[in-house]
């Protein structure tokens, strides 16, 4: 089918939190990296606000929230986090529900589908590659695909994703404040969701929009296009 002329040529997509829930998986491996340091573990409910900056920032909450550590152990550990997560990448990861129907219903329409993640690109590769999803998306830019300090918030990867997607008129779909402020400093209108992996309210992100499910998304980018 052809894209509605007023709507969206290209929507991308955050992964962990967004697309994804990938947060018993993560909170797996900060607590193997935790505990191999003495620490105590943290639930889910306290590694999910921690998620979105990188697998590095991450962990580094989780040390500042059981005592604190230096670089060069957070060095250690985070060598550690990643060793456990890349041998347990997807044991309780999976598409958020109605995310795949939502993508689906994307494409019916002719609109090209991206992901834009910090997690590290081979990581998310790896991950869609599992879970059956990489044919869905035109392009995936990961948090090191630019080079060192080029992830989100920085709008280098969400320009690069119009670009690599041929142009078009974008939007983007994200949970996190560096999903927003990437999408806003591209000048792309973002969406928020608000069952994704928040530091904060919702509604405090700045987004153009929000969710509660994948059911609301395609009324709601609608909207957006209709503006």
């Amino acid at each position: 089918m052809d894209k509605t002329s007023s709507f969206f040529d290209l929507v991308g997509f955050d992964m962990d939190g967004t697309l994804l829930d990938t947060s018993g998986d993560l909170a797996a491996a900060v607590n193997h990296a935790l505990a191999s340091a003495g620490r105590p573990t943290l639930t889910v409910d306290q590694v999910t606000p921690m998620i979105g900056g990188g697998a590095r920032h991450m962990l580094a909450q989780g040390m500042a929230a059981t005592g604190g550590c230096t670089d060069a152990e957070l060095d250690v550990l985070h060598r550690r986090l990643l060793d456990y997560y890349e041998a347990n990448m997807v044991v309780l990861t999976q598409p958020y529900p109605g995310a795949l129907d939502a993508l689906d219903a994307l494409a019916a329409r002719g609109v090209t589908l991206a992901v834009v993640t910090n997690k590290l690109e081979h990581y998310a590769k790896r991950i869609l590659e599992e879970l059956d999803l990489t044919a869905r998306f035109a392009c995936l830019i990961g948090g090191d695909t630019l080079g060192p300090g080029r992830g989100k918030p920085k709008p280098d990867p969400i320009i690069e994703m119009i670009a690599r997607c041929g142009g078009g008129r974008p939007a983007f779909v994200g949970d996190s404040i560096y999903d927003v402020k990437a999408a806003q400093a591209a000048r792309v209108p973002v969406v928020a969701c608000s069952f994704g992996f928040l530091d904060r309210p919702v509604g405090e992100l700045g987004a153009d929009a929000t969710i509660d499910g994948y059911a609301e998304l395609i009324p709601v980018l609608e909207r957006l296009a209709a503006i």
